[in-house]
């Protein structure tokens, strides 16, 4: 079978997307959450491969120099969002520990193997998680679509210079609705 697209769903997460946690994302970051899961959804129909990236970190991460302790490795803040978890028996979850999902896991090579040209991309954070998968994708040869309706950040202004930098410098297809 040769697939020529991907769905990234990039660490939705209880610690990004549940009030409460140090990094969660805001009221904003959690309406894009029914249009993850339509876009999922309907992915899912056709037949299209879906990875759920997930942040998890160990006790002392050095990311946490820089944001506060955050999706730890077996903790509930670490889970997909229930919203979401139920897709994932018959989606990928891939654990990564840095920004990128492409980073220390096999990623590509399931792409690969699949035959994966063209990957569409939502989740947050637009700015740190997303932004950094889309570069990997775009050095790996992808071509990136991100759906703007899809994905979010708890910083506005770095959420649209994201969307910007990913369009100009990485040649993402930016689609869907408004979400400013």
């Amino acid at each position: 079978m040769n697939v020529q697209r991907a769905l990234l769903v990039i660490d939705m997460q209880r610690g990004f997307l549940e009030d409460g946690h140090p990094l969660f994302c805001g009221a904003k970051a959690r309406k894009i959450i029914p249009s993850v899961s339509r876009l999922v959804e309907q992915e899912l129909r056709r037949e299209t491969p879906v990875f759920f990236s997930a942040d998890a970190h160990v006790q002392n991460d050095r990311e946490f120099k820089i944001f506060p302790p955050h999706c730890i490795t077996g903790t509930t803040e670490a889970e997909i969002i229930p919203e979401l978890a139920i897709y994932l028996p018959r989606a990928t979850l891939i654990k990564t520990s840095s920004y990128s999902a492409f980073f220390n896991t096999d990623l590509h090579d399931r792409l690969q193997v699949a035959g994966v040209k063209e990957l569409s991309v939502c989740g947050v954070c637009t700015d740190i998680c997303v932004m950094h998968t889309v570069a990997d994708a775009y050095y790996r040869g992808y071509d990136i679509e991100v759906r703007r309706d899809c994905v979010a950040s708890f910083d506005s202004d770095a959420h649209a210079f994201a969307l910007h930098h990913m369009e100009h410098v990485f040649g993402a297809r930016i689609t869907g609705g408004e979400n400013r």
